[in-house]
């Protein structure tokens, strides 16, 4: 029998490694374009013709000492103390053991030790104390700030050795039997073409035992702790950011660094979620999710709130109000779907879901048809999808330009630094959006295509029986759109 055809994702040999490359770069490329030195994006950028190289360097906040001091050793090191920390954490602060879903080979489920949501509040907590004392001027905050660039560097540097390490421990395991340490390749990851299996990963759920700290599920951990908890403090950073830069803090940055906070604060209480999710069950750890959990998140889930640090935006009153009632929408759906299923499988005969509509399947189980599944196959997904709206909007049509000071604001609705430098609109209005709403965009494109992973290993799994269900529910996201 000939062998089985890899079944490959996100582009296969050729696209895995576009991202590989383009991504890290595109942080950077972020970073420089939309800066607090000449605007959002810089000036250059909307005449085109103009452009030289030169020209772009002297408008963003390129270091005198060239890709040198893209990375420091000293911000290295803190950032290495922060990791260090959330590991202490995530050993001496309580946890819940819970087991998660049986692996395939061995049949029997792995161990988890969850206490993420501890570990952020104890964090938020040192620079809430930090910063009733010193201010917007507490040192993390001010070093956060000041070392952007290198941070994100180290960051980088991070994922590829965290990934290089788990890539080559993978060959450690015997894909032939059963592992006694539960140890298990990816079906998606082991496809013999080294570059794309770095990037996807080769091992399901790799550990690590550290001296002192025992065992460390590094998946879980990379996912739920440095990179979410990053994402609140660059945020917190910037706020402190805007009030050192004008002294005051502008509504919109408060309701986005509050929104986001609480998104993240509650996907870590409710951490035992995601040891459900195909991240955990079916995905390898490689290069893709670790550079995702520890760079991708925290860095470009952080751009509005870096974005108003610069320009703020005053929402008002009915601002506030429109943009909240949009998070609060999507957060019900959100839950009230996710909800809804869980006591559907967990308690069948409970008055709300008893009298719902269901596919039996030739399996044993069964799939729900009715309520808010039978909206569309991934209702969640759109509520999903509608709390990210409020982390963008709060920046309108984005865009700036910051002139010296001394220079007459060629505008009303101007804002003056406390350097004495004016922040206007003028052209670049809306073009700042493609840095602002890009989560949005990236956001979407990553649940439908997580969406389309789902719809294929169901077919899989249920054969017939989904078809028959696809039919019922025709819709798989948005209903009547998609």
């Amino acid at each position: 029998m000939a062998p089985l055809k890899p079944k490959y994702e996100f582009g296969g040999p050729l696209g895995a490694p576009v991202i590989f490359f383009s991504l890290p770069v595109l942080l950077n490329v972020l970073y420089f374009t939309c800066n607090d030195k000449t605007g959002c994006p810089a000036p250059i950028l909307l005449s085109p013709r103009d452009f030289t190289w030169e020209t772009l360097k002297s408008q963003i906040p390129w270091p005198q000492d060239g890709i040198w001091s893209f990375a420091s050793w000293r911000v290295t090191s803190w950032l290495l103390a922060y990791y260090m920390l959330s590991l202490v954490l995530h050993v001496v602060l309580p946890a819940n053991e819970i087991l998660g879903t049986k692996l395939k080979q061995s049949d029997r489920p792995l161990k988890y030790r969850l206490n993420s949501f501890s570990s952020t509040v104890v964090q938020l907590v040192a620079c809430a104390i930090g910063t009733y004392y010193q201010g917007a001027d507490f040192v993390v905050w001010t070093f956060i700030s000041d070392n952007y660039l290198q941070l994100l560097t180290a960051s980088l540097i991070l994922s590829y050795l965290i990934s290089l390490y788990v890539y080559l421990a993978s060959f450690g395991i015997d894909p032939t039997k059963p592992d006694p340490n539960l140890r298990e390749l990816a079906d998606g990851g082991h496809t013999g073409n080294a570059i794309y299996d770095f990037i996807i990963g080769r091992e399901l759920n790799p550990r690590i035992t550290l001296p002192i700290f025992g065992e460390i599920d590094l998946k879980t951990w990379l996912e739920m702790r440095p990179g979410l908890t990053g994402w609140i403090l660059l945020d917190l950073a910037f706020v402190a950011k805007q009030y050192r830069t004008y002294g005051f803090l502008s509504d919109s940055i408060l309701f986005t660094a509050a929104a986001q906070t609480y998104y993240v604060l509650e996907g870590q209480y409710f951490e035992s979620g995601l040891l459900g999710m195909m991240d955990i069950t079916l995905d390898g750890l490689g290069f893709m999710l670790v550079f995702g959990n520890i760079a991708w998140v925290p860095f470009l889930y952080s751009t509005q709130c870096r974005y108003l640090s610069v320009h703020p935006v005053h929402l008002g009153s009915t601002g506030l109000v429109a943009v909240a009632a949009v998070f609060a929408l999507g957060l019900y759906i959100f839950r009230a779907t996710n909800s809804q299923r869980k006591r559907f499988r967990a308690e069948p005969d409970h008055p709300s879901v008893k009298d719902l509509p269901f596919i039996q399947t030739k399996r044993g189980t069964r799939l729900l048809t009715g309520g808010w599944w039978g909206m569309s196959r991934h209702m969640n997904y759109l509520g999903d999808w509608i709390q990210a709206w409020p982390f963008s909007i709060p920046t309108l049509l984005a865009g700036y330009l910051i002139l010296p000071a001394g220079i007459d604001p060629p505008e009303s609705g101007t804002i003056t630094m406390l350097d004495g430098r004016v922040v206007v609109q003028g052209p670049a209005k809306g073009y700042g959006m493609v840095f602002t709403y890009l989560y949005v965009v990236y956001f979407a494109t990553l649940l439908m295509h997580r969406e389309r992973r789902d719809n294929l290993a169901c077919a899989e799994k249920y054969g017939e029986d989904w078809e028959k269900y696809t039919k019922t529910v025709r819709w798989r996201i948005l209903p009547g759109v998609y």
